[in-house]
C-alpha cells in the first residue's frame, strides 16, 4: 500500500518533496522519486511494503525505463498474470512484484489491461513514447485518485492535502460539491470539495497527453444486473459460498501477518471462518467495545469473542470511552481530506491492529451485496406512505416545496438525505444559484443510470456508485492509512459482486431479513449465537454531545458572528436549526452535526 503522487510540469518540482512528506503515514517504509528532465514530469511515492518488500521498490519501470508506474494498492491476481506473462516473452527484474506486472500488461494490452487486473488500486502510469500518463482507479473505488488539471499543468494525488501544496491549486470551495455534502455528509465524485480538485471515480482511467494538454477521462467498468432466474436458493448458495472462498483466498496474498477487524457481525464473522477454512493457520482478531451503561446494546464484545474462539484465534480486544472520540476529532477531520459526517469509531480498531500488523480484513461490502441495509424499503412502499412521509417533512420544516420536489425527483427524493434540497435552498444557501445545484436530481440521474425497474437492484446501484465508495472507502482507506495499515475488503472482489448481482433480488435480499441469504451460505462457520443475535452497531451519543460537551464549540463555529463572516451559510442556519437544537426545542442532532463537521474540516483546511 502507498501514497502516491506525480506532475507533468518542470516548475512543480520543488513542491514535490513536501507533497510526499504529507503522505508519510501511506508508506513509513520507503519512499521514492522519478523526475524526467527532458518533458518535466515526476512521479514519486510512499511505501507501505506488502508483498515483495524488498523487490517491490517504486517508481518503477520497464526494461528499457520507457515505461513507468507508482501504484497504490494491491493487485492480487498477480501471480496467475505474472505467469502467463512470461510465458509470453517477458522478463521481470523483480521476484513477485504486483507492480511490475502492471508495467509488462500495458506493454501488451495499453488502456485495456484493466479488465485484466483484479485487486484494489489507484495508480498512474508515464508513458514515454506515447508522452502520456495513463490513470486508473479501481473498479469499486477502494483506493482513491485526485488530480487537478489547470492552465497547462496536471498533478495528481492518493490525497487532497498533497495537491493544496501546489500554488495553482487554489482552495476554493466547490459549492456545488458542498450542496451535496449537506444531503449526503460525504462529497461524490467526480467533484472534490474544493473547485481545482477533481476525484477519478469508481472504475474509471484518465489519459492525459502531455503534448496537447488534454484529458479525457472514461468509464471501464459498470455494476451489471444479468439475472439468471432459472437457479434456485440452494444452487445460488453454493455457487456464492464457492466464489466467496475464492475471493477470501485471493484477498490473503501478502508477505506479512493479516489482521482481522471483527465486529461480531455477520460479514467480519464470515471473514474469519473462511479463512480459517481456507488454511489460515495463524488469524489475529481485533474487536473495539465501548464503555459506559448506555453502550451495553450496542456492545458485540461478546459474540466477537466467540467468533474468535470458534476458529482458535489469537483474540484482542480494546474498550473505549465515547468521550475519547471527540479527543480525536481533530485529527480524523485532518486525516479524512473532504468534509464528512459519517460514522468514526473504525479509528479506533485501524489504530489498535497497526500496533502489530500491517494488514487487516474487514467486513466492508457485505451489505451492499446483501440488502443494502433496506433502503429499498421506501421505494416499494404505497403510494400513501410514501406521500404521507412527505407530510410529514413538510411538517418538520414548514416548507411546502417537498411535496412539489417529491413528484419531481420520486426516487432522488426518497432515496435517505440529512438536508432536502428544498430545506437547503430556503435556510442553507439561498444565494447559491440554482444551476450549480439538486442533489436530489443527482440521486435521480443515477438511478435512472441503472436502466432497472427493479428497485432493488437501482438502489444497489446508487450505492456503488456514490455512498460505497465516496463514504464508506474512503473513510476506510483514511483512517486504516492515518496508522499505516492497509485495510482489505474481500467482499468486494469484482467476480464475487459480478455473482452477486446476477441472483435476482427477491432471492439476494428478503424484507424482514435483508441478510438471509448469506447467513444460510456461512451458516455452518458461525456460532449458533449469531443467529439469533440482533444486529448491532455503535451509535454516538450525538444528541447529547451537541447540546453539552460539544456546545461550545457549535456555538463558535456555527453562531451569528462567525456564519456572517465566512459567508457561506445563511443567518437562518442558527435561527432555524442550530439555536433551537441547542435550546432543546427540537431534534436537529444529524443536521447540526452535519454543519457542524464541515466548520471543523473548513477551519482546518482553509484557514478561516
Amino acid at each position: 500500500m502507498c501514497g502516491i503522487i506525480g506532475l507533468s510540469h518542470q516548475d512543480d518540482h520543488p513542491f514535490l518533496s513536501k507533497m510526499k512528506g504529507l503522505l508519510f503515514h501511506r508508506g513509513p517504509d520507503d519512499g521514492g522519486e522519478f523526475a524526467d528532465s527532458k518533458t518535466g514530469v515526476a512521479l514519486a511515492m510512499r511505501r507501505l511494503s506488502i508483498i515483495d518488500l524488498t523487490g517491490g521498490k517504486q517508481p518503477m519501470a520497464n526494461e528499457d525505463e520507457r515505461v513507468w508506474v507508482v501504484c497504490n494498492g494491491e493487485i492480487y491476481n498477480s501471480p496467475e498474470l505474472r505467469t502467463a506473462l512470461i510465458e509470453k516473452g517477458h522478463h521481470f527484474m523483480s521476484d513477485h512484484s504486483d507492480t511490475e506486472v502492471l508495467l509488462h500488461l500495458y506493454e501488451d494490452y495499453s488502456t485495456d489491461m484493466l479488465g485484466h487486473l483484479n485487486g484494489m488500486f489507484a495508480f498512474v502510469i508515464y508513458d514515454k513514447t506515447r508522452n502520456i500518463l495513463f490513470g486508473a482507479r479501481d473498479r469499486m473505488g477502494i483506493k482513491p485518485l485526485y488530480y487537478a488539471s489547470k492552465n497547462g499543468r496536471f498533478a495528481y494525488a492518493s490525497e487532497l492535502k498533497s495537491l493544496l501544496v501546489l500554488p495553482w491549486v487554489s482552495r476554493d470551495i466547490c459549492f456545488n460539491s458542498l450542496y451535496h455534502y449537506m444531503s449526503l455528509q460525504f462529497v461524490p465524485a467526480p467533484d472534490s470539495i474544493f473547485s481545482d480538485i477533481k476525484k477519478l471515480a469508481a472504475g474509471h482511467f484518465f489519459v492525459y497527453d502531455l503534448n496537447n494538454k488534454n484529458l479525457k477521462v472514461e468509464r471501464y467498468w459498470n455494476l451489471p444486473f444479468k439475472t439468471h432466474s432459472r437457479l434456485g436458493p440452494e444452487e445460488w448458495k453454493e455457487i456464492l459460498r464457492n466464489k466467496m472462498e475464492e475471493a477470501v483466498q485471493r484477498w490473503t496474498l501478502s508477505d506479512v501477518p493479516i489482521a482481522c477487524s471483527l465486529s461480531g457481525g455477520l460479514d467480519s464473522s464470515s471473514l474469519v471462518g473462511l479463512l480459517a477454512k481456507s488454511g489460515q493457520r495463524h488469524i489475529r482478531t481485533y474487536t473495539l467495545g465501548f464503555e459506559g451503561k448506555d453502550q451495553a446494546s450496542y456492545n458485540e464484545l461478546p459474540l466477537a469473542r466467540k467468533v474468535a474462539e470458534k476458529w482458535g484465534a489469537e483474540h484482542h480486544e480494546l474498550v473505549l470511552s465515547p468521550q475519547r472520540l471527540l479527543q480525536d476529532l481533530d485529527k480524523m477531520v485532518w486525516h479524512l481530506d473532504e468534509p464528512y459526517a459519517g460514522g468514526l469509531p473504525s479509528w479506533y480498531i485501524f489504530e489498535f491492529i497497526g500496533r502489530d500488523c500491517k494488514v487487516a480484513m474487514t467486513g466492508t461490502g457485505g451489505d451492499e451485496l446483501f440488502g443494502n441495509y433496506g433502503k429499498w424499503r421506501v421505494h416499494e412502499e404505497s403510494p400513501l406512505r410514501r406521500r404521507l412521509r412527505v407530510v410529514k417533512d413538510v411538517l418538520k420544516w414548514r416548507n411546502g416545496r417537498e411535496m412539489r420536489d417529491a413528484t419531481k425527483f420520486p426516487h432522488g427524493y426518497f432515496y435517505h438525505r440529512y438536508f432536502t434540497d428544498a430545506v437547503k435552498d430556503e435556510v442553507v444557501f439561498p444565494s447559491i444559484p440554482e444551476t450549480m445545484k439538486c442533489t436530489e436530481g443527482l440521486l435521480e440521474e443515477i438511478w435512472n443510470a441503472s436502466n432497472e425497474d427493479d428497485v432493488r437492484n437501482a438502489v444497489a446501484y446508487v450505492d456503488f456508485n456514490m455512498q460505497l465508495p465516496e463514504e464508506f472507502l474512503l473513510m476506510t482507506d483514511r483512517f486504516s492509512m492515518a496508522h499505516s495499515v492497509e485495510a482489505r475488503v474481500p467482499f468486494l472482489d469484482h467476480e464475487l459482486v459480478e455473482m452477486a448481482f446476477t441472483v435476482p433480488s427477491r432471492i439476494r435480499t428478503k424484507n424482514g431479513d435483508l441478510k438471509y441469504l448469506l447467513r444460510e451460505i456461512v451458516s455452518d462457520l458461525l456460532p449458533r449465537e449469531l443467529f439469533s443475535a440482533p444486529k448491532r452497531g455503535f451509535i454516538l451519543p450525538l444528541p447529547l454531545w451537541t447540546r453539552q460537551e460539544l456546545r461550545p464549540r457549535i456555538e463558535h463555529l456555527l453562531g451569528p458572528e462567525k456564519l456572517k463572516k465566512q459567508s457561506i451559510f445563511s443567518r437562518r442556519v442558527w435561527d432555524r436549526i442550530v439555536s433551537p437544537h441547542l435550546e432543546g426545542k427540537r431534534d436537529f442532532t444529524q443536521q447540526v452535526w452535519t454543519l457542524f463537521m464541515f466548520q471543523i474540516w473548513h477551519e482546518k483546511f482553509t484557514g478561516n
